[in-house]
């Protein structure tokens, strides 16, 4: 009676592995041609010129939200599929609202800006 019960489990955890298995090629496959994406926009956003200067102002749309290493809630917003970071954000925006910054300063390899809310646009 044990011998049964026992290989019984056994089988459910077997086929339980392996549903987990064919799951995991499945999403590295599909997976890797998304990550192989991002990486070329990576190494063209790398080999082109920032579409803002320091000083800029330009309005821009929410696209979400992230935490900064410091804590603080910053948006995040593009500019012509450039990617900025923008500060000292009030209470209340919400993805999708259109605001106005101001480029402060840019990454190492100007791949993105950081920038200062200025007002709702």
């Amino acid at each position: 009676m044990l011998g049964v019960a026992s290989l019984a489990l056994g089988g459910v955890v077997l086929v339980l592995f392996a549903a987990w298995i064919a799951g995991r090629l499945r999403g590295r496959v599909s997976g890797s041609a998304d990550r192989r994406e991002s990486y070329e926009r990576h190494r063209e956003a790398q080999g082109r010129e920032p579409p803002v200067d320091l000083g800029d102002v330009e309005r821009v749309a929410v696209e979400e939200f992230t935490e900064h290493h410091s804590g603080e809630r910053q948006a995040v917003a593009k500019v012509e599929g450039f990617v900025v970071f923008v500060e000292d954000l009030p209470r209340g925006l919400e993805v999708g609202d259109v605001i106005e910054i101001e480029i402060l300063s840019f990454n190492r390899g100007h791949t993105s800006a950081t920038a200062r809310y200025r007002s709702r646009a």
